[in-house]
């Protein structure tokens, strides 16, 4: 028997306020680089509802100690920097506690610089020793340059951290952020991105390991003609607990946003959350935005919580919306394939694969893809499910 779905779907713009709360508005959020502006929070707030507290705590303290993360990367671009730099802290403000807090804690950061024209691919890899670490990182990529930038997050303590992503006028950028630390592992990141004009940013989140990974993406324009494209892919495991929050503030005219963020859950107190909010400013017109959620839950005992929020303050749009679902595996789809005689296990194996097919595709980068579509494989091997191997000869006969 499958759970019941839950979704909401828009295909036009209303002009309303939705899940912000009576009187409010996502624009009003208090933002500060100084930790003490924040009160420390009770899990009452909205943006702390979800978040198991006790399991936060030292993310949370006054005087936060932190060392610094191992980071390392072959590009010798890479610079190492005091926190003095003054290109620091001119992408976005933290808007909660934990930000503040990151902030505060790293004692040199990293800096990234993508030259106009230039092509190519960084990987950096940041590592958390035992313990609680701090990472810092800025990448700015200047006019015209096409680039992308791979963030390996691994270790086995606490990281808290904050990124930096600047895309001038007419640059293209793809920054792929990768969770796969040790199962002990928790892990706090602040991702600001600022897109300049007729420029595109793709920002993709993979996480795949972690006892707790809380990924907080916000994201403005400078400009006219800004085309931003969000995508997320999760796996959460038994006792895992992962927040994925993120924040679109439109405020130029005729830029575009996609999010579509998917997920799959298994096992006991696996717990998955998901916010979106968008904001279109009044200056905003001619905007074209969308955003998607989808939860697959292959056990019991799992738990995905999804909540897409869309503020609207001009109706001179392109169109805005949103999707929000979750639920068990599609009974029909299994049912066609039971009917060609696929057995039981292969079929859902099948529609995991497909659920996530798309959005695999869509990234764009193989490494991150094929690290994506081993963890699959791993996690439907864990639920009991047919093997690659039968999958494979399936899938054949399907080809015929």
């Amino acid at each position: 028997m499958p759970l019941p779905s839950m979704s909401t779907d828009h295909s036009r713009a209303v002009l309303e306020s939705e899940g912000m709360g009576t009187g409010s508005s996502r624009a009003d959020r208090l933002t500060s680089f100084v930790s003490s502006d924040f009160e420390v929070p009770t899990g009452a707030e909205e943006e702390w509802r979800f978040t198991p507290m006790a399991r936060v705590r030292d993310f949370l303290t006054d005087d936060l100690v932190a060392a610094p993360a191992r980071v390392s990367s072959s590009n010798p671009a890479l610079e190492v920097v005091g926190r003095e730099d003054p290109r620091l802290g001119t992408i976005g403000v933290p808007e909660d506690r934990s930000g503040a807090l990151a902030w505060e804690a790293f004692t040199q950061a990293h800096v990234l610089t993508i030259p106009a024209g230039a092509q190519g691919e960084t990987v950096i890899q940041v590592e958390a020793p035992e313990g609680m670490s701090a990472a810092h990182l800025a990448i700015f990529a200047e006019k015209a340059a096409t680039s992308t930038v791979v963030i390996e997050h691994t270790g086995v303590g606490e990281l808290t951290e904050g990124i930096e992503i600047s895309v001038a006028d007419e640059a293209e950028l793809t920054v792929v952020s990768v969770q796969e630390a040790d199962r002990t592992a928790r892990h706090f990141s602040t991702q600001s991105i600022k897109i300049g004009r007729d420029a595109k940013v793709h920002h993709i989140v993979v996480t795949l390991g972690g006892d707790l990974v809380r990924i907080t993406t916000n994201l403005s324009y400078g400009g006219p003609g800004g085309d931003a494209e969000l995508l997320g892919a999760y796996i959460t495991d038994a006792g895992e607990h992962q927040e994925h929050r993120v924040f679109v503030d439109h405020e130029h005219p005729n830029c575009i946003s996609r999010v579509t963020y998917k997920g799959a859950l298994q096992g006991d107190e696996a717990h998955s959350v998901w916010i979106g909010d968008v904001l279109i400013g009044a200056p905003a017109t001619g905007t074209d935005t969308y955003e998607l959620n989808r939860n697959l839950v292959l056990t019991g005992g799992a738990k995905a919580d999804s909540v897409p929020n869309l503020e609207i303050e001009t109706g001179e749009i392109v169109g805005a919306g949103h999707a929000s679902a979750t639920g068990r595996f599609d009974e029909e789809q299994l049912f066609y394939l039971r009917a060609r005689g696929i057995p039981e296990d292969v079929a859902r194996r099948l529609v995991v694969r497909g659920f996530f097919a798309e959005l695999v595709d869509h990234i764009g980068v193989p490494s991150v893809q094929s690290k994506l579509m081993a963890a699959i494989e791993r996690e439907l091997d864990i639920a009991g499910l047919a093997s690659s191997s039968e999958y494979d000869g399936f899938a054949e006969e399907d080809a015929e």
